[in-house]
């Protein structure tokens, strides 16, 4: 298994966070990571992620967890669970007016040794995904 994190806390409310993460057209503007989002987020839905780090590869996924305002889970790879991706995202309450936002994604399965050579190191990816959510939640 392999697994990569990131969390950081958010003054705003969870509904402009969702809002914000619930809007695919949106993400180019502040994942500095992302090309593009292709689908709806809503459950059993499919998105596809077009990233700068493979402009020329879509990474589908299949929303599996949507619970308004408070978790959302994607879940991608190959059949059978040979290969499987799953990225979480968990909004919590911290205080008055804040939000920990949580991301993480965990990487599994049989063929993982052959498919996690070519996986690079995603942390950088994932901490500048959540101070980009912040960025935008608190403008």
């Amino acid at each position: 298994m392999r697994v990569y994190s990131a969390e950081i806390t958010i003054n705003a409310s969870a509904e402009e966070i969702w809002q914000i993460l619930t809007d695919g057209q949106g993400y180019p503007d502040w994942d500095p990571g992302m090309e593009r989002v292709e689908g709806t987020f809503a459950r059993g839905e499919k998105i596809s992620f077009i990233t700068k780090l493979s402009p020329d590869r879509a990474f589908p996924v299949t929303v599996t967890t949507f619970v308004s305002g408070e978790k959302m889970v994607l879940t991608g790879g190959m059949p059978l669970g040979l290969f499987k991706s799953e990225r979480t995202h968990t909004l919590t309450p911290e205080g008055e007016g804040s939000i920990k936002f949580t991301t993480s994604e965990v990487f599994s399965g049989p063929l993982l040794p052959v498919f996690g050579r070519t996986i690079p190191d995603l942390t950088p990816n994932f901490e500048d995904f959540v101070a980009g959510l912040k960025a935008r939640a608190e403008e």
